[in-house]
């Protein structure tokens, strides 16, 4: 992307001390995406051990997991939108604060539901740090840095993802199940003060201390995502009645939300954003994404240790070998999209992932784990070209006001496609193995779920492709017309970037 203003938005207020770089300011953010990823996956591989230590069932102590990546989902637009206008920095830093505080009501919680109240609360903070990390990016490096800087916000989330549950293993069998949440604390207590000294502090404008927050919005709108992700979820891939009854609640849920945002005087979301073709574009092609990678996480145990008979270790050994490609990718996919422009690496990207679903609807297992790792090297691959190219596609020209809610519906479509991923997709994958206990299945029955499965990913991909090339992002900002009805958030930012006194 080649942006007109290559200097970056830093206030004079901003604290003057060794901390105050752009540099520090990135590691604050860098940290926090660690921290909130971390936080998401490294509780996973505790189920057994909390099951067994709380005396409960595995159905109940699988809340430990869900109500975290609820309470994430449910609020992060809200909370985006929230920094917009409170002020990013402080939401950020109270966010961080609430998520080091939460881990010390898990870490001593005496019973099952005070462990999945704290991790409500830890969903919380994780919330307000994977959107306002995002959202802050364009506050704190130069605008020709977006993409090394999103680049390296991904490899972080990537890097959090593969390590906690070996991370976790390691701290169980060491120290106890109280360890996966209290190691948070010294982690969090350095996030909080690293991010207080370096993030530069800017006066929220005016005109947005005058702005009410929408909570009728913000209610409707978690309740809606709350049933979908619910019916997303329960039965584990059965869609029975209670599936139904949670998407019908989505639905009407839904059509409430808009109907409240489009009278509104201060919307939560303004239903504006989404003339912007390009936006529609990154959000959908996000979501498709991320339910395609989903798949690579549900199906890939079954294939590696039913059909390919490997032993534990071995898996788990495969299994992290996708998050160890996308965290070796993210920093190197920034510096590519920096210099040959976001469109030609979300497209590549894209076609990376689709060659890679080809590659695991065929892969024959004859070839054993090297043919499946091979396949999961290159769609992970171009997972990460897409999604730091997307991201700085989607943030680079946003309003400095709107970041915030920007960067959540951001975080919220790769959430929401998480899920739709885990439910269709693990449907998929059941009904092409032809048996209700997946456990059972034999090897060729699970060779012919994933070859199906990934048959419909491949799909899903020339989806995300087609939509890529349809609505392309704007290169230039002076490509984006100005003109009413047109594209609301770019408008502003053209009016904006001619008075910057007025950014936020």
């Amino acid at each position: 992307m080649k942006p007109t203003n290559t200097q970056p938005s830093r206030p004079a207020t901003a604290p003057a001390n060794r901390f105050s770089s752009p540099r520090w300011a990135l590691a604050s953010l860098a940290l926090s995406t660690l921290l909130a990823s971390l936080g998401a996956s490294v509780a996973a591989v505790a189920l057994p051990a909390l099951a067994q230590a709380l005396d409960t069932s595995f159905q109940q102590v699988q809340w430990v997991v869900l109500a975290y990546l609820l309470a994430m989902t449910t609020l992060i637009v809200s909370v985006g939108r929230l920094g917009d206008l409170m002020g990013r920095r402080k939401l950020l830093l109270a966010g961080i604060a609430l998520f080091t505080l939460a881990s010390v009501l898990c870490g001593l919680a005496p019973s099952l539901w005070l462990l999945i109240a704290g991790r409500a609360l830890q969903g919380l903070g994780a919330a307000i740090m994977m959107t306002l990390t995002l959202a802050l990016v364009g506050d704190t490096v130069a605008q020709e840095k977006t993409a090394s800087a999103m680049g390296l916000l991904a490899t972080l989330s990537a890097v959090g993802t593969a390590l906690g549950p070996s991370f976790g293993g390691l701290l169980i069998s060491g120290f106890g199940w109280q360890a996966l949440f209290l190691v948070n604390i010294p982690l969090g207590l350095l996030t909080l003060w690293l991010a207080w000294y370096s993030l530069p502090v800017r006066q929220v404008p005016p005109k947005a201390q005058t702005i009410r927050f929408d909570i009728t919005g913000t209610v409707l709108l978690a309740l809606t995502l709350a049933a979908y992700a619910l019916a997303m979820t329960v039965g584990h891939g059965s869609f029975g009645g209670l599936n139904i009854a949670l998407l019908l609640a989505a639905l009407v849920g839904g059509g409430l939300f808009v109907r409240v945002q489009s009278r509104a005087v201060s919307p939560l979301i303004p239903l504006a954003v989404f003339r912007d073709k390009s936006l529609v574009s990154g959000l959908a092609t996000s979501a498709l994404v991320a339910t395609i990678m989903m798949a690579t996480l549900l199906v890939g145990p079954f294939y590696l240790s039913i059909t390919l008979g490997l032993p534990a270790t071995f898996v788990g050994l495969a299994l992290a070998t996708g998050p160890t490609v996308a965290a070796l990718a993210g920093v190197p996919a920034g510096r590519l999209a920096g210099r040959f422009g976001v469109q030609p690496m979300r497209l590549a990207g894209l076609a990376t992932m689709a060659l890679g679903c080809l590659m695991l609807s065929l892969v024959p297992p004859v070839l054993g784990s090297a043919g499946y790792i091979s396949a999961i090297v290159v769609t992970t691959l171009g997972y990460a070209f897409f999604q730091t190219a997307n991201n700085t596609a989607v943030m680079a020209d946003v309003a400095a006001q709107r970041r915030g809610v920007i960067a959540g519906l951001l975080n919220l479509s790769r959430n929401l496609g998480f899920f739709t991923g885990a439910s269709v997709l693990g449907a998929v994958f059941a009904t092409a193995a032809a048996t209700n206990d997946i456990t059972r299945a034999s090897p060729e029955a699970v060779t012919n779920g994933l070859h199906t499965t990934f048959a419909v990913a491949l799909a899903m991909a020339v989806l995300a492709v087609v939509i890529a090339l349809k609505y392309r992002v704007p290169e230039r900002l002076s490509e984006v017309e100005d003109t009413p009805g047109q594209g609301g958030w770019h408008s502003e930012h053209h009016r904006l970037s001619r008075d910057p006194n007025q950014k936020n």
